[in-house]
């Protein structure tokens, strides 16, 4: 059965108004256009719709029928439709976003909570993750936005810049440290360092021999969680390292953080999501929303 919605539209017209002149005005085509599409629809559905006298069009039994349910139906389509286009309303909906798990505590919650007090009929779905599980939570079609450090990219997950910012020293308000105007990098050769394990010391590594060939980073402990880090930091355990966005996980501690420069080391964080697979207009909202305000904050500059 090839039932088109012009046809269904046109015997709507006909049932509402009675007139074919009516009808036809109201769909901006010409009566002859109104009678062929009404007479294609009765020959589809194998039975007659309509009657037309000399003053007046009647619905036959079978067509008065069908309009009260044709009628609802087409006006939930048109419901529908309307959202769809209507630019108000396309950014409603669920946004599913991993986030690496110190990202997820410190900035997501706040950038999270902005975004829905301007978007109050979307709500932001967080799954905070470890590192590496960032890419294959979206690959997995679990979330349509992953967020997390830079990784090597791959044929099935596409990468877009979100914001980078300096590696930071953390240690305490009293530590010989916090009386240094300028922090470099060669101020922590004599200090016990502790950093996160697998590629935020590798990486980090990597950097700093093609800047400065003549620094090494040896960390004295290599642990999971940032968590741990400030922990052992408070503790007097040694210096640690971190990016500035966990300013509110580290002041939650007590301690302080400075940039470290000579040279000045930078790490990026990008948004990962499905190659080839357009993101949802809620999701699209939320990532134009996020990228301004995460490169507006001031320690992120």
């Amino acid at each position: 059965m090839n039932v088109t919605l012009r046809q269904l539209r046109a015997f709507l017209a006909v049932a509402r108004t009675g007139s074919f002149t009516l009808a036809a005005e109201s769909l901006y085509i010409t009566q002859s256009a109104l009678s062929g599409l009404i007479k294609e629809l009765e020959q589809t559905l194998g039975t007659r719709l309509v009657d037309r006298s000399t003053r007046r069009v009647y619905l036959t039994e079978i067509g008065a029928r069908l309009y009260p349910m044709l009628d609802a139906t087409l006006h939930d389509l048109d419901d529908m439709l309307h959202q769809v286009m209507d630019p108000s309303l396309q950014q409603t909906g669920v946004v599913r976003v991993a986030a690496s798990q110190l990202l997820a505590s410190t900035l997501m919650p706040e950038l999270i909570a902005a975004f829905q007090a301007q978007h109050p009929l979307s709500q932001v779905k967080l799954v905070d993750t470890p590192v590496e599980s960032v890419m294959a939570r979206v690959f997995a079609g679990e979330v349509e936005l992953g967020i997390g450090p830079e990784r090597e990219p791959n044929s099935d997950i596409t990468s877009a810049r979100l914001f980078d910012g300096p590696f930071m020293a953390v240690f305490p308000a009293a530590h010989p440290l916090a009386g240094v105007e300028r922090l470099h990098w060669s101020d922590l050769a004599d200090q016990p360092v502790i950093t996160l394990q697998g590629q935020f010391t590798e990486l980090l590594s990597q950097d700093l021999r093609r800047a400065a060939p003549e620094l090494s980073l040896t960390p004295t402990a290599e642990v999971t969680y940032m968590a741990t880090v400030l922990s052992m930091v408070k503790a007097g355990l040694g210096v640690g390292l971190c990016i500035p966005y966990a300013a509110s996980l580290v002041e939650a501690y007590g301690l302080q953080m400075r940039p470290l420069g000579s040279p000045e080391v930078r790490r990026n964080f990008e948004v990962f999501t499905r190659r080839g697979r357009s993101l949802s207009p809620a999701a699209q909202s939320f990532l134009d929303f996020i990228g301004p305000r995460i490169r507006a904050m001031p320690y992120l500059r």
